[in-house]
């Protein structure tokens, strides 16, 4: 059996690394999303299109999301400290609430930057324009789908919402690009399509802008778990020698791991050491069992079961 300084160790570590791995997939989405927005940007104002300005000023709002939250994490790594007893988690989570707020802002820009452009005449958008939105669509796919399976294996809000913020990239794009096949195609009945293209851009920006805010506001304010990870907690705790049985679950995210307050019910005529004991082998037991568990405060409650007693 692993002693438990150095189990303590390795749990420290295992968490450190999930941050480097997530701070990495979100340094290539920085680089990711800069290069889509130089050239959706510039190939837009060259074909004039509003559709792909738009969604260039849109992954041109990504690399300020992205760097939000790749700095949110670099604070949530710092280990707890005197003015943080459960550490800097909760800084990972802020920054998701700060990513929504610039999604929702920048779509309400979007879409009246494009609005204002209805009516306006000029060439069709063409085949570039096509093409630099059908290259979007490529690497948000790539992107979305590397931060959405890391997000979920780290329990991580921040790149969860980075990954929504690329997902909604792809619906953006992939509307922007109808509306510039429509405009190329006919541009006499069909040129305003690439200005509505664009509201509807910065539609799907606002909504998700709005779904982050409130993902990152439910664990704010210390909304509990999913059933099966508090049944999961339960479960292993009764497994313990000693426990007689789970009183209360209550859990609060930080970060990528949670913190635990748990009742147990132990008999009442034990010592209190040995009762101090079965609160703590339970603890050791949980962060050893369960990787996302940062750490549990064990309650001791009496248990009301009758007592059993052996045969003579």
């Amino acid at each position: 059996m692993l002693a438990p300084a150095f189990r303590h160790t390795a749990a420290v570590t295992a968490i450190e690394e999930s941050y480097r791995t997530a701070r990495r997939v979100a340094l290539l989405g920085v680089a990711v999303s800069a290069v889509l927005a130089c050239t959706n940007i510039v190939v837009g104002l060259l074909v004039r299109s509003t559709s792909v300005v738009a969604t260039g000023f849109e992954f041109a709002g990504d690399v300020l999301a992205s760097s939000i939250v790749l700095i949110g994490m670099g604070v949530a790594a710092r280990p707890a400290d005197r003015n943080h007893p459960y550490g800097h988690g909760r800084f990972e989570t802020l920054s998701a609430f700060v990513v929504g707020l610039i999604l929702a802002a920048a779509g309400a820009t979007i879409c009246y930057r494009s609005l204002q452009a209805v009516g306006a005449t000029h060439p069709p958008p063409g085949a570039l324009a096509a093409a630099a939105l059908v290259g979007a669509i490529v690497l948000r796919g790539i992107m979305s789908s590397v931060k959405f399976r890391v997000g979920r294996r780290l329990r991580s809000s921040a790149l969860i919402a980075d990954a929504w913020n690329d997902a909604v990239d792809i619906l953006s794009a992939l509307a922007a690009l109808v509306a510039v096949a429509l405009a190329t195609y006919d541009p006499v009945h069909f040129l305003a399509a690439d200005h509505y293209g664009g509201f509807v851009v910065g539609i799907v920006v606002v909504i998700t802008g709005l779904r982050v805010l409130r993902d990152a506001s439910l664990e704010l304010a210390d909304t509990m778990p999913d059933p099966e990870l508090t049944e999961e907690i339960a479960r292993i705790s009764k497994s313990v020698a000693g426990v007689q049985g789970v009183d209360k679950v209550f859990a609060r995210k930080t970060g990528l791991q949670y913190h635990i307050d748990l009742h147990i019910e132990v008999d009442p005529d034990e010592t209190i050491a040995a009762s101090h004991a079965i609160g703590g082998h339970v603890r050791a037991t949980l962060k050893r069992e369960l990787p996302w568990v940062a750490d549990v405060l064990v309650h001791l409650e009496p248990s009301d079961r009758p007592k059993t007693t052996s045969a003579p």
